[in-house]
């Protein structure tokens, strides 16, 4: 197969994922997903409620350094590629849900649950890492579904009607359900983004 064959063939099953993030996004459930998922071909745009195109969010960096929870600290500017407005409005293939501090807050905005409500009845795949599920739980979709979060997460996975999937020491696993994929925390990047590509690649282009 020719060069010019294979980018024919990576750009017939080119995807176009939207990114929801918030200030304190965790800093590699952002960043290492949008620049994997661009690296194989896909198009990935970046949101956030009340910015626009070319603001940036503030992330945070999530570490495990021995305490009885995980430290943070103060990450970099993640950039924003499309305003809220136009990615509702955008006909995109997937959603990611990075986790972070995001998330808290994020669930309390309506606009958002909306949109995680629409992907899920599309059957649009959807991703949500460490913290996410948080707003996959408000928007209300985990009724007898099975996720991976963050163990401080799993109250409100199981008091939302989902089973919690009990993570791995070293937090480097996922778990798919239907159109839901999940994972612990960053570790899990590895696990996680090719189970997404497996089930991105089973939806029409």
């Amino acid at each position: 197969m020719t060069n010019n064959q294979d980018c024919d063939d990576l750009a017939m099953s080119s995807k176009r994922i939207l990114m929801l993030v918030g200030d304190f996004v965790e800093d590699y459930e952002a960043m290492v997903p949008y620049q994997m998922l661009l690296m194989v071909g896909h198009q990935v745009d970046t949101c956030c409620p009340d910015k626009s195109a070319g603001d940036t969010v503030k992330t945070a960096i999530h570490d495990f350094e021995g305490d009885q929870t995980y430290s943070e600290k103060v990450g970099h500017n993640f950039a924003i590629t499309i305003s809220f407005d136009e990615a509702a409005a955008g006909d995109y293939d997937a959603l990611i849900i990075p986790g972070g501090r995001a998330p808290e807050y994020l669930r309390l905005d309506q606009r958002v649950l909306e949109l995680v409500k629409s992907y899920h009845t599309a059957g649009k795949p959807i991703a949500a890492i460490c913290h996410g599920p948080q707003i996959l739980a408000a928007a209300g979709i985990l009724e007898g579904k099975s996720i991976s979060c963050y163990p401080a997460v799993s109250p409100e996975v199981t008091l939302s009607g989902g089973t919690y999937v009990e993570t791995a020491a070293t937090f480097d696993n996922a778990h798919v359900d239907g159109n839901l994929v999940t994972a612990p925390a960053w570790p899990a990047h590895p696990a996680w983004i090719a189970k997404f590509l497996d089930v991105l690649g089973q939806t029409e282009a």
